[in-house]
């Protein structure tokens, strides 16, 4: 082992919430490269840069159809989700299938670790406590 990842890996277990905070760090980053690659080209993370779908910042916590200003299907609109995290893994899944009647293309994200990364991700642009949005 080099001395500089011996030296890491000494300071993560030395402290637990230093791991914990770095672990968290490498999966938003990673959720940032699988959302840019999956879900950018139709959604901006930021209300700053338009989009074809709603931005989805601060989405955690949201009520589905709800964003100010944006066409949303009947269904989608009518459907009373809020989007907590298991709402976000099922819509990234199949999305056609958890909402049939949505205008949304299917995405067909099943990768679990890839959902995992991209609710990181997501959870880092929300200004909502997360412990205050529950599944």
């Amino acid at each position: 082992m080099r001395p500089v990842s011996y030296a890491l890996a000494l300071m993560m277990a030395a402290s637990p919430a230093l791991a914990d905070t770095k672990f968290e760090q490498i999966k938003i980053e990673a959720g940032a490269a699988l959302y840019d690659a999956e879900c950018r080209r139709c959604h901006a993370s930021d209300t700053d840069h338009e989009s074809y779908g709603p931005p989805l910042e601060n989405v955690l916590g949201r009520g589905a159809g709800t964003y100010p200003d944006y066409d949303y299907s009947i269904a989608l609109e009518a459907s009373g989700i809020v989007w907590t995290p298991a709402a976000l893994r099922a819509w990234m899944e199949d999305n056609t299938g958890f909402m049939p009647g949505t205008k949304m293309r299917h995405v067909g994200i099943e990768d679990r670790t890839v959902q995992d990364f991209i609710l990181a991700y997501l959870a880092s642009l929300s200004t909502r406590d997360p412990k205050k949005i529950s599944d």
